[in-house]
């Protein structure tokens, strides 16, 4: 390996090992497959994000790590070892629930410390172990508290203190931040982040939030009926969707469907500038409201339609436009507010110009 091989992420340095290989896993119960033939590297230090909607798979997937749901077929191995015959308790993870599941009769020191008790730990290592934990997630003030005199973010963090406590090599979070308001999900994300880098123990996480999962991970698989549909850094699943699922699953997209006629893809009476690369066959053309100008005056690029404002939400740092183009197609846009007051804003029913330069789609053949 190159010198500057070493630079780059271990997902990206030709030869290296997973810290995680996951090789054809199924899991079917009774009629219904619930993982499909999933094959996944991980790798060490990652904090890599299970992404998808309900139902998908990624539950399972991650209980099936953890050792709690057996493979019908397929192998795990973590730290090149075969977990096929590692019972839960044997295997180098620990695991987070949603529910964070606190015994509501003891202490917060008493609930990280639980399980190194468990482990008949000499007392004057467990006491120094909690005192680290607690320094860890900021909770030195409320050790001697119970979890019902907590806020959930301080419960979170309680939870993560004791599944961080018996230093796994694998730790994985099933929706941990689900319980919590947004405001405080938003600032526990980078919490988790700044905790995981200083770790650097490998998390795999589940969740069904794009954005969270944008905000943690290194990088994200998208699971959909099961299977792992794209895999990749989060600008790289947001920027380069491979499918128009994974492009209409993360944020939010504007998709015309049709085919391509030279340097045009056609839909309907719509003839839209392709991008410089594009696959040959293509069914789909995508592109993301943020990328669109709107302007009551012609905006100059190369995809441009004249419209009527049908619809406007204002969130106050953004406002998000829904227009009508020629066809009937509506077309959603969306415009930061980085200054105020110096034009009257476009309104309902307004005759606007859209557009967006051509770079900045993203055709798809499935």
């Amino acid at each position: 390996m190159s010198s500057s091989d070493t630079t780059r992420p271990r997902w990206q340095q030709p030869g290296a090992d997973p810290f995680i290989r996951i090789s054809q896993i199924t899991k079917n119960f009774s009629d219904v497959t619930a993982v499909d033939n999933v094959s996944l590297d991980i790798f060490r230090g990652e904090l890599f994000c299970l992404l998808g909607g309900s139902g998908c798979g990624k539950t399972t997937l991650l209980r099936m790590l953890a050792g709690f749901e057996t493979p019908t077929s397929g192998t795990i191995e973590i730290d090149g070892l075969d977990m096929s015959q590692t019972p839960p308790h044997q295997r180098p993870t620990n695991m987070m629930f949603q529910s964070y599941a606190l015994f509501p009769h003891m202490s917060v020191e008493k609930n990280i410390g639980y399980g190194l008790k468990q482990d008949k730990t000499p007392k004057a290592e467990i006491t120094q172990r909690v005192e680290e934990a607690l320094a860890l997630v900021q909770l030195e003030q409320m050790a001697k508290r119970k979890p019902h005199q907590l806020s959930g973010g301080q419960r979170q963090r309680v939870a993560l203190a004791r599944a961080l406590i018996k230093r796994p090599k694998l730790l994985l979070l099933d929706e941990p931040l689900g319980a919590l308001d947004k405001k405080l999900r938003e600032r526990t994300q980078f919490e988790l982040v700044n905790i995981q880098e200083k770790l650097g123990i490998t998390f795999v996480v589940v969740t069904h939030d794009q954005e969270e999962a944008m905000t943690l991970a290194t990088r994200i698989g998208v699971m959909d009926a099961g299977r792992i549909v794209q895999v990749g850094e989060p600008h790289a699943i947001y920027e380069a969707p491979q499918t128009k699922f994974v492009a209409d699953f993360i944020g939010s997209i504007n998709i015309f469907e049709g085919g391509i006629d030279g340097t045009h893809f056609v839909s309907g009476t719509a003839r839209l500038t392709l991008p410089a690369t594009h696959p040959d066959a293509a069914k789909y053309y995508a592109i993301r409201p943020e990328k669109i100008s709107i302007s009551r005056q012609s905006t100059g690029l190369e995809n441009e339609f004249q419209g009527r404002v049908e619809d406007i939400a204002y969130l106050g740092n953004q406002s998000v436009y829904v227009v009508e183009i020629d066809g009937g197609k509506h077309i959603r846009v969306i415009r930061t507010n980085r200054e105020r007051g110096l034009e009257a804003p476009i309104t309902w029913d307004d005759p606007v110009h859209i557009g967006w330069p051509a770079p900045s789609s993203v055709v798809l053949a499935q």
